[in-house]
């Protein structure tokens, strides 16, 4: 198992739909934020994953820890699967987002207003006793 803290908080899915919604002159914006936030994510998880190979498949364990209970789950969620899964990929660390890579994952949540971050556990397949 590799475990990645990635600190702060991200957009939520409800902020991603409204950047897609922008006005006609601004269509990318959402796809600006997507590929600054995969950057920021590439940039957290190249210090970890440099040392170690990712022996795939694998299952994802998110545990997202806000800053107060006011997002709803899914909203938290949502995007940030979207985005990591992805940087996994652009990093180079995975083939691809498929199901043949990426056999499930699962979420939890808490509050710490302190310290907003989020764990990631990368499970082998093997490894992952539900």
């Amino acid at each position: 198992m590799i475990r990645v803290t990635i600190p702060g908080r991200f957009a939520g899915m409800n902020e991603f739909i409204s950047a897609n919604r922008t006005g006609k002159g601004n269509w990318n914006k959402a796809n600006t934020m997507k590929q600054q936030d995969q950057s920021t994510l590439i940039a957290s998880l190249r210090p970890v994953l440099r040392q170690k190979g990712i022996r795939y498949p694998i299952y994802i364990r998110y545990h997202f820890y806000e800053p107060s209970a006011r997002r709803d789950k899914d909203n938290i969620s949502g995007y940030f699967h979207k985005i990591f899964q992805d940087a996994l990929v652009v990093g180079g660390w995975l083939p691809d987002d498929s199901w043949d890579y990426i056999t499930g994952f699962s979420d939890a949540f808490s509050v710490d207003k302190e310290n907003p971050h989020i764990e990631i556990d990368i499970v082998e397949v093997g490894e992952h006793e539900r």
